[in-house]
């Protein structure tokens, strides 16, 4: 919005993923104020989809925030040093965590997950032309996850019986069932 600027951050905690700030920003009318904000990494998903260009591969996993098991597209973090190539990272996540390797890697969208409060930015991709390669999962969550192939056409009674409730996979399975309704 016309008017606002981002005056600076103070620093409160700073951990592995995240950095919670004090962030101060100006109004419109000169007056300043504060917001609590999470600093986040960057993310990047993927949707792979299989050859019959009908169904994808996803991962059932823990999350920790929420004390439950859920099922997503693949995704992960722009942690590793010198990485900031986003295409680069999703390769290396979908192989992490699925064992596939993308012929092509097409952008579906980038969303801010919670702009309320973080400023953690998602790219999704549309994963195809897939080649086995080893996994290699990272972490406790990782190891104890499971593969699960969908089919597109489950996706809309997925999302309104709440078995698919993460942001980052409803955005990009109904992306990629549109494009694939379009081509």
């Amino acid at each position: 919005m016309p008017g606002f600027r981002h005056l600076g951050d103070e620093t409160i905690a700073s951990l592995y993923r995240i950095d919670v700030v004090k962030a101060t920003f100006e109004d419109p009318d000169g007056g300043t104020f504060e917001r609590d904000v999470i600093r986040d990494k960057q993310v990047v998903a993927m949707v792979p989809l299989l050859a019959d260009r009908r169904s994808v591969i996803m991962v059932r996993q823990y999350r920790g925030p929420i004390d439950a098991t859920q099922l997503e597209i693949p995704a992960g973090l722009m942690d590793l040093d010198g990485e900031a190539d986003p295409i680069v990272t999703a390769q290396r996540e979908l192989a992490e965590e699925v064992g596939k390797q993308a012929g092509s890697l097409d952008l579906l969208a980038e969303a801010y997950t919670s702009a309320g409060i973080s400023d953690e930015l998602v790219r999704v991709y549309l994963a195809t032309g897939l080649t086995d390669v080893p996994d290699d999962r990272q972490g406790v969550e990782e190891a104890h996850m499971t593969l699960e192939e969908v089919a597109l056409d489950d996706v809309p009674a997925m999302i309104a019986d709440g078995r698919l409730t993460d942001a980052k996979s409803i955005i990009g399975l109904l992306l990629t069932r549109e494009r694939l309704a379009s081509s």
